[in-house]
């Protein structure tokens, strides 16, 4: 399970831009990593949209974002055109990252349980180490509170 504070485990994965994605190739920079459910769907959809309205302000502190789910690539860009999403959407069909970083587990909803994506945003630092971590997120100022964390350690 990961910490605040210790190394953000790396990983590769595909890229809505064609390219493979790794944390240890991106340490010039700030990153958001969040890991959501599913494109589309209307919290997955908000959280797109809120990140999106605030990327030129994380852009300026030097921090890219990325989200992360187990929809195809395909899918991302679908996504992205529909929603003029500004930023990498990465696939995660073999849930690699989403159990490196915790967000993969056991749900329910409607009382059944089911293994899913739990909603998990990480904040980690230009040396590679995990600034923050929100698990069971809520979509509604997630990302402007993400957002002050970054300035805040900044």
């Amino acid at each position: 399970m990961i910490k605040e504070n210790s190394k953000a485990p790396n990983f590769k994965l595909p890229s809505s831009n064609n390219k493979d994605f790794e944390i240890n190739k991106s340490l010039n920079q700030y990153l958001v990593v969040y890991f959501y459910p599913r494109d589309n769907t209307p919290g997955c959809t908000n959280e797109a949209k809120d990140f999106s309205r605030l990327h030129k302000e994380f852009k300026k502190l030097n921090c890219a974002i990325v989200g992360i789910s187990k929809d195809s690539i395909e899918s991302h860009r679908k996504f992205i055109s529909k929603f003029k999403i500004p930023f990498h959407l990465l696939s995660d069909e073999k849930i690699i990252a989403l159990k490196k970083y915790g967000a993969w587990g056991e749900k329910s909803m409607y009382g059944k349980k089911f293994m899913g994506i739990k909603r998990t945003t990480v904040l980690i630092n230009l040396k590679g180490k995990i600034i923050k971590i929100w698990n069971n997120v809520k979509v509604k100022d997630h990302a402007k509170e993400v957002l002050n964390c970054l300035k805040e350690a900044i």
